[in-house]
Order: C-alpha cells, then sequence, then structure tokens
C-alpha cells in the first residue's frame, strides 16, 4: 500500500488561487490526496499563519510549505521537488 502525500492548498478564492489550484491538481499524482482550504476560515487562517503562510496561493506538502511559497510565488520545479506528482 502506497503512503499518499498530503498536498494542501491555502486559497482566499481569487483568480491567482485558481490558477494555482489547476496548477496543483494537473501536477498531482495517484499518491497526491489534495485538500483545498479556505483562508476565509478563521482556523485554516491560524494554521496558515503557524506554518509561515503569508500570502495567497500558498502550498504544503506534507505539512511542510513548499519553498516557492515562502517568498513570492508558486513555481513548478519547487512543487516538483517537494514531491508532487511523483509516485
Amino acid at each position: 500500500m502506497t503512503t499518499k502525500r498530503k498536498v494542501e492548498v491555502f486559497s482566499a478564492g481569487c483568480p491567482a488561487c485558481q490558477t494555482a489550484i489547476e496548477l496543483v491538481n494537473r501536477l498531482a499524482c495517484s499518491s497526491c490526496e489534495i485538500s483545498i482550504l479556505d483562508m476565509n476560515d478563521i482556523n485554516i487562517a491560524k494554521r496558515a499563519r503557524d506554518m509561515g503562510v503569508y500570502s495567497v496561493p500558498a502550498v504544503a506538502i506534507n505539512g511542510q510549505l513548499a519553498s516557492c511559497c515562502s517568498n513570492v510565488g508558486i513555481e513548478k520545479q519547487a512543487l516538483r521537488a517537494a514531491g508532487l506528482g511523483q509516485a
């Protein structure tokens, strides 16, 4: 049995967030379990802040903020390096 990779997308529902969600869905594989988290929910926003999310969209993989999300935006290469889309 393969362990699923937990992929969390922090989103505010904006067009930029939708683009990020589409990218994550395109890159994901059968080992990826994707959750879209609404930053309008106070509990989600608190968790995001505790993880170091300062802007959205942001992606965490297995509880770790992807390196592309700790600065200015999401990058395909950084998501792949974090394990997204790899069985």
